[in-house]
Formats: structure tokens, sequence, C-alpha cells
């Protein structure tokens, strides 16, 4: 079998602290590679691709193995900048139930996903085919003219049952969390996401 690498900017066991899944222990692989590069991205050290950073399949899977775990979540960076097939495929063999954290701006091939969450970015907004496939429309509002953005990507999404969710932005949190609560209050079809995992400090 061919040798197979992925640049890993980290991996790590801790909780889910956001959207419908928050609270859950899962094991978390960041993928390197971001083309959008929104200003307000709590992860731009994931933004670049390091020739030094890419580990093997194998060695991804044996990290994986010293947890009792058994949600994997791949974000990034942009994983479906990736062919993830390979991994996704051994993860599934394995009993893992494997969600995915992406803009949509790529191709989602959902075979082996369990659950695809997208997150929207207005500068390169997600391929139409993706948004009939995504279980989970995660926003992130920085300001009330987001609100707009919001109902601009929800009418897109195909799938009936898929949640809705507005998260405030962290760096403006305090300014933007009441107009969430508000708007949500008016517009009951979403759901706030907050990021519980930053306001507990959960490593």
């Amino acid at each position: 079998m061919k040798k197979i690498n992925f640049p890993i900017k980290e991996s790590f066991y801790s909780i889910q602290g956001e959207g419908y899944y928050y609270g859950i222990a899962a094991y978390f692989i960041r993928f390197e590679g971001c083309n959008i590069k929104c200003d307000w991205c709590d992860t731009k050290e994931s933004w670049k691709i390091k020739k030094n950073d890419f580990i093997s399949i194998h060695k991804i899977i044996n990290n994986i193995n010293n947890y009792t775990v058994k949600n994997i979540i791949i974000t990034g960076g942009e994983p479906m900048m990736w062919n993830l097939y390979p991994l996704t495929k051994i993860l599934k063999k394995k009993g893992y139930r494997i969600h995915v954290e992406t803009s949509g701006f790529y191709p989602i091939k959902e075979k082996y996903i369990d659950w695809i969450t997208i997150s929207p970015k207005k500068i390169k907004p997600p391929l139409k085919e993706n948004y009939k496939k995504t279980n989970e429309l995660k926003i992130v509002i920085s300001n009330e003219k987001d609100f707009l953005f919001a109902e601009e990507q929800a009418i897109h999404v195909m799938n009936t049952n898929c949640f809705l969710f507005l998260q405030p932005e962290w760096t403006n949190f305090f300014k933007i969390f009441p107009k969430i609560i508000f708007y949500i209050k008016k517009n009951p079809k979403w759901r706030i996401s907050l990021q519980i995992h930053k306001m507990l400090n959960i490593p």
C-alpha cells in the first residue's frame, strides 16, 4: 500500500465545545492549509502548510489508539482541501464516528463521514451541492450584517434535518451576543452555538 501523509497542525483529545455535539469527548485532528483566511479566524496558525508537519496515516491512527474515544473530529484549516478517503475509510472500519468541519468551499466526499458541519465564509461561499449534504450549518456572527448572510445561507440548505446555528465571534462576544439572542427569539429556526471550550478554558 502506498504511503500516504497528511499535514497535521495538531491532534488532541478534548471536549467538543460548540455546535450540535457540544460537550462530547472527541479526538480532534486539525489539518493544515486554508486559502480563505478570515480576519477573525482563531486558528490562523493552521493556514500555512509546512513540509515538516506531514505525518503518515499509520502514525495518525496510532496516536488515536492511545485514547478511549469513539468520536473523531476532522477540522482545520480546511480539511476538504485533502483527499480524506484513505483516512476516513480506516477510521470507519475501526468503529469510529467521524465528524468533519469545513467551509464547504471544496467538494465534500461524504462516504465514511457521519456528521458534516459547514461554516460558510463570505469571500468563498460553499459549493451549491454541499448544502444538501450538511447536517449542521454554523454561521459565525461578528456584526449585524452577518444575520443577512446567515439567512442567505439557510435558504440553500436542502436537508430539512439540518440544524441551524449562530455563533458569536469570540473577540466580539459581549457586543454581539445580546443581538444574537434577540435575533433567535424572533427567528426560532436558529439555535445559538457557544464556544464553551474557550469560556471554560478546556484544553
